[in-house]
């Protein structure tokens, strides 16, 4: 019973962390032109406000095979492996996603910190730190 109470507490804080410090001016604006696209992204939010992490993960996988090369989709799904615990398969995510994110700064700033809480939750200070000064650049 202990271990199901502190996992659900463990989520839900993960949850408001997530929408306290990832939450950025980016996610103003449509993630794509695309309707599809829109409509899947708009989806997966929901899940995720509702601790559904596969069904997210799977609207935006299949949003991310009609726009492989969309930097915001890639950082969504970032966001869902931090909600579900995969902080290697996160980092890795936010990684691509600043690899197609151009001039955005918002959102490499906001892919940064997420890597930022993979490190820190995987134990490496260090490098947590190292991603949040890359993050205020």
């Amino acid at each position: 019973m202990r271990l199901i109470f502190s996992r659900a507490l463990i989520a839900i804080v993960v949850a408001g962390l997530l929408s306290a410090c990832v939450t950025t001016p980016f996610e103003e604006s449509p993630v794509s032109g695309n309707p599809a696209v829109i409509a899947l992204a708009d989806t997966a939010r929901s899940d995720i406000a509702e601790y559904r992490y596969a069904q997210a993960a799977a609207s935006l996988e299949r949003a991310l095979r009609i726009e492989p090369r969309n930097a915001r989709l890639w950082h969504e799904l970032a966001r869902v492996r931090l909600g579900q615990e995969d902080y290697p398969q996160a980092e890795n995510l936010a990684k691509r996603s600043n690899s197609y994110a151009m001039n955005d700064g918002a959102l490499r700033h906001a892919n940064w910190k997420l890597i930022a809480e993979c490190r820190r939750e995987l134990g490496d200070l260090v490098g947590a730190e190292a991603a949040l000064q890359k993050s205020k650049k």
